[in-house]
C-alpha cells in the first residue's frame, strides 16, 4: 500500500467484521467494526472535499482523544489533503499560529468551547473557510457546520480520491512542543508512517487477539504512531482520552496492553507507595518485603541469571500478597505497557516489572515518526530504550549525539529550510539527544545535549537523570527541576502532587493547604529523605545541596510544561528566578 487510506482500505478488505474501535456511550461502551469504520470514513471524506478540502490543502484538529478525532483524521487522509495537530489545551494565539502557519484552510474543532476559542481569535484567520464543530452547532454565517452533516454524495469518487495518494504526499503536519523556541511545523509523509507502523507491526509484540486502550494525546506524534499500527495490524482500541477515567476504563475494559507518558506510571507508583505508608505496620512491612524480593527477581530476569528456589517461593507468596493485588487494579490482562515521550526513572521501572506489568521504554522524536527504538519483552533492559525497530538506523557522532536515519525521518521543517538542514546534516536526523549502545545494541540515553548542565567547577550533570530518581523516591513529588548550570553546586525545586500528599498530610494532621504544607517540618524531612537517597548514588558534584518546595505545581497552563507534560527549562528558571538565585547567596 502506498498511503494510510489504502492501508485502511486493506485492513477493511482482510478483517471486515472484526472490532476495530472501542467507545464510551450511554455508561457503557459502543464497538464498531472495521467496516462500519470505513463507511463512516467515506461518509466523511466526500463531505470535506465538498467543502474544498483535498490535495494540497491541510486541515487542523483541535480536540481531545476520542473516536471522531480518529474518523475526522482518516477522512481528512483520504481526501489526499494533510492533518495538522493541535492540542486542546493550546490558547487562542498558540492555535492561531499553527492554524495560520499550516496554512489550514479547515479546522475541525471538538465543541462550542473550542469554536469560541477560534471565534476570539477568527480576524486573525482569513484562510479558514470552515470550521466543523464534532459536538456542537452550526452558526448562522455558516463558518461553522457540524461534523453529522457532513455526508457526501452517495456516488462520489472515494476509490479515486485514494488511488491518487502517492507514498511521498504529505500526511501530517505535527508542530514541536518547543520546550526553547517557538514551534517548528515537522512534515511526516504516508510513507514515514507506514514504514514506523511496519517496524512495529515486524516486531511480532501484539495481534489481533490484544485489547488496546488508548487515552493519549492524538495530537503527539506516539498517540497518532498507535494509531496507524493498530490499523495495519487490526488491533481492537478502545478510546477515551479523559485523564480521569484511566484508573476506571482500565479496570472496565481489561485491555492487554497500553501506552503512557513517564508522569502516568509515577503517579501510579506514588499513590500506591504513600498508601501502604499511612497503613503502616504490618501491611506496610509485607510491602517492602514483597517490593524487595520483586526487584531481585526483576534484576536477575534481566541479567538472564537463574533465579533461586528459595526466591522463587518468595516471589510466589509476594505476588499472592501483594502484586496480584496490583495487577487486578489494571483490569488483570495487561501483558506490558509502552512509555515513550519523556525518560522513565529505572526505579519505577524496576517496580512495575515486579509486579507483573513490565514496562517497555521506547525512543522516538516527532522528527522521526515518532518510534525509533522499543524494549522487547523477551530482552527487556531497563535503563535502556531497546534497539532499533526494524527499519530504524542509529549513529551516535562523536561528541555523542544520537543520529536517527531510516525511511522514518521527516521529510523538513515547514517553511524553514535552514532548520531543515540544520536537523538533517549529512543525511541524518540530529536529534539533540546523548546516548550510547550497549553490546546488544540497545540505546542508553543519558542527556539532552542542550539540557547538560555544567557547573563552574567544569562537571557535566544530567538533570533528568536525577529527577526521575527523585520523583521516585518521593511519593509525595509531582515534578523536580534540577537546577545548576554555571553554578557551583546542584539545587532543585519540587511541587507537590495534592493528589497523594493531600491524604498523608490529612492522615498525619498536617496543613492540606499547599502553601503550609510544603514549609512544614515533616514535608520537607520527606523530600531530604528522597533527595539523600539518591545523593549516595552520586558523585559529589551531582548531589543535590539545596532544595526548595513550591505551593504550586508546574502545569502546561502556566507556560512550565509542554503539552507533553515536559519541563520548559527555561521558562521555570524564569518564573521562579529568585527563588533559584537565592540557593547561591551568602
Amino acid at each position: 500500500m502506498s498511503s494510510i487510506p489504502s492501508l485502511l482500505r486493506d485492513r477493511i478488505a482482510a478483517t471486515p467484521d472484526d472490532e476495530a474501535y472501542r467507545t464510551p456511550s450511554d455508561g457503557g461502551w459502543t464497538s464498531l467494526t472495521w467496516r462500519e469504520v470505513g463507511e463512516q470514513v467515506r461518509g466523511l471524506a466526500l463531505g470535506l472535499a465538498g467543502l474544498g478540502c483535498g490535495p494540497g490543502k491541510r486541515v487542523s484538529i483541535l480536540s481531545s482523544t476520542r473516536l471522531e478525532w480518529i474518523l475526522a483524521d482518516l477522512a481528512v487522509l483520504a481526501t489526499g489533503a494533510a492533518t495538522t495537530t493541535i492540542y486542546p489545551s493550546n490558547t487562542a494565539a498558540e492555535a492561531a499560529f499553527v492554524i495560520t502557519d499550516s496554512g489550514s484552510t479547515i479546522v475541525i474543532a471538538e465543541n462550542d468551547d473550542q469554536v469560541a476559542k477560534l471565534r476570539s481569535v477568527q480576524k486573525e484567520l482569513p484562510g479558514v473557510t470552515h470550521v466543523v464543530v464534532i459536538d456542537g452547532t452550526a452558526s448562522d454565517d455558516g463558518w461553522v457546520v457540524t461534523l453529522d452533516s457532513l455526508q457526501g454524495p452517495e456516488d462520489g469518487d472515494y476509490e479515486g480520491m485514494v488511488d491518487a495518494i502517492a507514498a511521498g504526499d504529505l500526511a501530517t503536519l505535527i508542530y514541536t512542543s518547543g520546550t526553547t523556541g517557538r514551534p517548528k511545523g515537522v512534515e511526516l509523509t504516508h510513507d514515514n508512517w507506514l514504514h514506523a507502523a511496519g517496524g512495529v507491526r515486524r516486531m511480532d509484540l501484539i495481534s489481533r487477539d490484544d485489547l488496546h486502550f488508548l487515552w493519549l494525546p492524538l495530537s503527539h506524534s506516539f498517540g497518532k504512531l498507535l494509531e496507524i499500527v493498530m490499523i495495519d495490524i487490526g488491533v481492537p482500541t478502545a478510546i477515551d482520552g479523559r485523564l480521569d477515567k484511566i484508573a476506571e476504563n482500565l479496570g472496565v475494559l481489561k485491555p492487554t496492553f497500553m501506552a503512557a507518558a513517564p508522569r502516568i506510571f509515577e503517579k501510579i507508583h506514588n499513590t500506591v507507595v504513600a498508601t501502604v505508608r499511612r497503613e503502616g505496620g504490618i501491611k506496610l512491612r509485607i510491602f517492602n518485603w514483597a517490593r524487595e524480593t520483586g526487584i531481585r527477581v526483576s534484576r536477575a530476569r534481566q541479567r538472564e541469571a537463574p533465579i533461586p528456589l528459595t526466591t522463587r517461593i518468595e516471589y510466589a507468596l509476594a505476588d499472592r500478597l501483594v502484586f496480584a493485588k496490583l495487577r487486578d487494579r489494571f483490569g488483570g490482562r495487561i501483558r506490558f505497557f509502552v512509555s515513550g515521550a519523556a525518560p522513565l526513572s529505572m526505579d519505577i521501572a524496576e517496580f512495575f516489572d515486579a509486579a507483573g506489568l513490565p514496562i517497555l521504554e521506547g525512543y522516538g522524536l516527532t522528527e522521526s515518526s515518532a518510534g525509533s527504538f522499543l524494549n522487547r519483552l523477551e530482552s527487556v533492559k531497563f535503563g535502556t530504550v531497546g534497539p532499533p525497530l526494524p527499519g530504524a538506523e542509529v549513529r551516535i557522532a562523536d561528541d555523542g549525539e544520537i543520529l536517527i536515519g531510516g525511511r522514518g525521518v521527516m521529510r523538513g521543517y515547514h517553511g524553514l529550510p535552514e532548520e531543515t538542514a540544520e536537523a538533517l546534516e549529512d543525511g541524518w536526523l540530529h536529534t539533540g539527544d546523548i546516548g550510547e549502545l550497549d553490546q546488544a545494541g540497545r540505546l542508553r540515553i543519558t542527556d539532552r545535549k542542550k539540557e547538560l548542565i555544567k557547573t563552574s567547577g567544569g562537571k557535566y550533570v544530567a538533570p533528568t537523570y536525577l529527577e526521575g530518581r527523585i520523583k521516585a523516591a518521593c511519593p509525595y513529588a509531582s515534578h523536580v527541576f534540577v537546577h545548576g548550570d554555571r553554578r557551583n553546586y546542584v539545587t532543585a525545586l519540587v511541587t507537590l502532587d495534592m493528589d497523594v500528599a493531600g491524604p498523608w498530610a490529612r492522615a498525619e494532621s498536617l496543613p492540606e493547604d499547599p502553601e503550609r504544607l510544603r514549609e512544614h517540618p515533616r514535608m520537607r524531612e520527606e523530600v531530604q529523605r528522597a533527595i539523600d537517597q539518591v545523593n549516595a548514588d552520586e558523585a559529589s558534584y551531582a548531589t543535590v545541596k539545596k532544595f526548595a518546595i513550591l505551593a504550586e505545581d508546574f502545569t502546561v497552563e502556566t507556560g512550565e510544561l509542554t503539552a507533553s507534560l515536559k519541563i520548559k527549562r527555561k521558562a521555570v528558571e524564569e518564573r521562579h528566578g529568585k527563588i533559584l538565585d537565592a540557593f547561591y547567596e551568602g
